[in-house]
């Protein structure tokens, strides 16, 4: 990757300066990044790749910009995300200069870990400043630690802090700005620790390369050479120059085919052995080993029956308060839907405008916004789990089931992500290193669960389902977790066949529980909320508007003649019933229009596929356009029945049409039988281009994103088939 130039780096400098924000997964850093920027940070992705890059500036100094690196435990390029930490801090990322410092954010419980990483960090050259955060818990165990001597054996200033309380902000923020101001740059410092004698040759060997071909910066080459070395191999996508490559290739061949050392191995107990002995006479640790509130949660919260006992209700707690508590906003928004549609059809005359607003824009983008606080319910669900420390408890208990299925144990948060939505899912399996494993997560993720999903599930089961709301609640449930056993059994089929491999070792940080903190919680809950209402402002939108044209045009003159005289025949006999009469031959012509539609053409044109799924044509343009997103499944029938219907009816709830719904002989389409066909067809289906396109860009690979969606939309057809033939066999159709 190209290097930033000199003359960049300096016409940058004169204006701003670049902290780069590090530390091992769950020790703080996004806290400590959020609180010194005010949540005021951009979001974007690194050039060429699909991780995610944060930046914000500080609020006491906006001239220097904090850069959010993802959270990893090493420099060693194991996976894309450590991949793209090593390459910013080398200043070997393409348009992402080499910052001028870095923040290490470390966890004061698991010092000797956390500073594995901060001395890599410290040894690439770089002026940094550790943030020893978590000291709150750190003091109440009964330890202490004596700062200064740390920050002078690392020779770093070490600050306390704790982010979740804001401690220590200040001393850090004046740290930081003095530490851009003094602009002590590469700052080339002597290494403490050495490794056993033929691998200290080969360092020197590559550093010496690496200094002839200006690698990075001379500050860094030694730093560099260690992290290149670790690794144990030569990878193809480190775009190493050729001096560098053969330089490593040789000093790999020397040390593992001749010597036979592990280099990784070697490295790291060294390095360990080091950080004892630094760490020892500054840290005072409590003789006896206290429980803790977190232990003490633990022996609960993940023991092997009610660790899962206590998940099962939660989750289950979960489905019945998106029908109970979402129920009655959802009623509010569907009704002030409702007096929007008939306020325009009173306000503006007949004709295509008014069709446009009241039958196309409210009634399509208005109707995906209706499941609006279910959303909202479920991502603060999340952002709770995330925020107290138990997702990684969740994670905890499923290992047991993900090593069965051949998935990591890492894959269960990047899955239980995919419950809001599968884009973020997917990215996140990027912490997997092995790629078969990482593979498997992205093939079967899409078969979560996802928050578009929610909308299409809760209009069939309020609209077409019997019973109370603890057994509407009891079906959502089902839904979801047919989506994950689907899932883990795809899993089990392509560990077996597609991606064959071992059974993945799981090794994860279990963080100390925190009371969840109300602001963060409603923060992350409006992130996610907010995406789903762009979409609705936007994407859906447009594709409402779109499915209007379509179901409105090519019109007929002759059509309209036609019932145009036959309500003058009815006028011309007046009698009680003739607002009755009217109205039928207005319905009449609305659908007759739509069924001669573009899109009423499609439908017909689909028909004879989708017709033994127990669907019509209305609902077959419904799977169609939700292809593009799956909640426009609810806006598409949300414009066929308002465009396919005239007067009261068209404005009637969604849900209301839905249910009342029928086929020409007057039967009703929707059905019990009908809506768990359809039901299952968007529990398997891959209704979503936007998935597709990241599997695409994650797999580098057309062939996955097409393979997924074939053997998603095979599952789904054919489990909604045999639902309902074998329901029809069985005399269910028609209840």
């Amino acid at each position: 990757m190209p290097i930033a130039t000199h003359t960049q780096k300096t016409e940058r400098q004169k204006s701003t300066s670049v902290v780069a924000v590090i530390g091992n997964p769950n020790s703080g850093k996004t806290t400590l990044f959020n609180a010194l920027t005010g949540l005021r940070h951009k979001v974007g992705n690194y050039p060429g790749v699909t991780v995610e890059k944060r930046e914000g500036a500080l609020i006491s100094e906006p001239s220097i910009h904090l850069l959010d690196l993802p959270g990893t435990y090493s420099l060693s390029a194991c996976s894309p995300d450590e991949q793209i930490t090593r390459n910013v801090l080398l200043g070997r990322m393409a348009d992402t200069p080499r910052p001028d410092a870095v923040l290490i954010v470390v966890d004061a419980l698991n010092l000797e870990r956390n500073l594995f990483l901060a001395t890599q960090v410290i040894e690439l050259g770089l002026p940094t400043i550790i943030a020893c955060n978590m000291m709150d818990i750190f003091a109440a165990a009964g330890h202490k630690l004596d700062r200064e001597a740390l920050a002078t054996r690392l020779g770093s200033p070490v600050i306390a802090t704790v982010g979740c309380r804001r401690e220590g902000l200040d001393e850090l923020d004046q740290a930081l700005r003095s530490l851009c101001l003094l602009r002590e740059h590469r700052v080339c410092r002597s290494r403490a620790w050495t490794a056993p004698e033929p691998l200290e040759k080969e360092i020197q060997s590559l550093a010496s390369a690496m200094a002839d071909c200006a690698y990075t910066d001379a500050s860094a080459v030694e730093g560099a050479a260690i992290l290149l070395l670790s690794e144990g191999e030569v990878r193809q996508d480190d775009h190493l120059p050729a001096v560098v490559r053969d330089s490593l290739s040789a000093s790999l061949r020397r040390l593992i085919d001749e010597r036979h050392i592990d280099v990784s191995f070697e490295l790291t107990a060294s390095r360990y052995a080091w950080l004892g002995q630094l760490v020892d006479p500054c840290l005072t640790r409590t003789k006896g080993r206290m429980l803790s509130r977190t232990d003490r949660l633990d022996r609960i919260l993940t023991h092997r029956l009610w660790g899962m006992a206590i998940f099962a209700v939660m989750m289950a707690g979960l489905f019945y308060s998106i029908f109970v508590l979402a129920d009655p906003l959802i009623g509010v928004i569907e009704t002030g839907i409702g007096w929007t549609q008939a306020w325009v059809q009173r306000s503006l005359p007949a004709g295509p405008l008014q069709s446009l607003l009241a039958n196309g824009v409210i009634a399509g983008a208005g109707n995906v916004l209706a499941f609006f606080p279910q959303i909202c319910i479920l991502f603060a669900f999340l952002a709770v789990l995330e925020d107290s420390g138990y997702m990684s408890r969740a994670a905890f208990l499923m290992d047991r089931i993900m090593s069965r299925v051949g998935l990591h144990g890492k894959s269960f948060i990047p899955l239980l992500s995919c419950h809001a939505c599968a884009i973020p899912g997917i990215l996140a399996t990027r912490t997997i290193e092995n790629r078969r494993d990482r593979l498997a997560t992205i093939l079967v993720a899409p078969l979560m669960s996802c928050s578009a999903r929610l909308p299409v599930y809760s209009i069939l089961i309020a609209a077409c389902l019997p019973g109370p709301a603890w057994i509407k609640a009891v079906v959502l449930l089902a839904l979801y977790v047919l989506g994950i056993a689907t899932a883990l059994g795809m899993a089990i089929i392509f560990k077996k066949t597609l991606l064959p491999g071992p059974r993945p070792v799981f090794l994860m940080e279990l963080p100390p529980y925190h009371i969840p903190r109300p602001g963060a919680v409603l923060s992350v809950m409006w992130d996610h909320s907010r995406e789903f209402l762009q979409r609705a402002g936007t994407i859906i939108l447009a594709i409402t508007v779109l499915l209007w044209v379509l179901m409105s045009y090519p019109t007929s003159a002759d059509r309209a003649n036609r019932h145009e005289q036959q309500r003058t025949v009815v006028k011309a006999s007046p009698s009680a019933d003739l607002n009755e009469r009217l109205a039928v031959i207005n319905n009449a012509e609305a659908a007759e229009n739509l069924a001669n539609s573009y899109a009423g053409q499609l439908g017909r044109w689909i028909e004879p596929a989708i017709r033994p799924l127990g669907y019509d044509w209305r609902i077959g343009i419904g799977l169609v356009a939700s292809f593009a997103a799956r909640e426009v499944f609810v806006g598409t029938m949300g414009v066929v029945y308002s465009v396919g219907e005239h007067g009261d009816e068209a404005s009637m709830p969604l849900r209301q049409q839905i249910a009342t719904a029928t086929w020409p002989d007057g039967s009703k389409v929707y059905t019990p039988l009908v809506a768990v066909s359809l039901l299952l067809f968007y529990v398997l289906a891959c209704q979503c281009v936007s998935t597709l396109a990241v599997i695409r860009s994650e797999t580098r690979s057309w062939r996955w994103p097409v393979f997924v969606y074939v053997y998603m939309t095979s599952l789904a057809y054919l489990a909604a088939l045999l639902v309902y033939q074998v329901g029809s066999a069985l005399g269910l159709a028609a209840t």
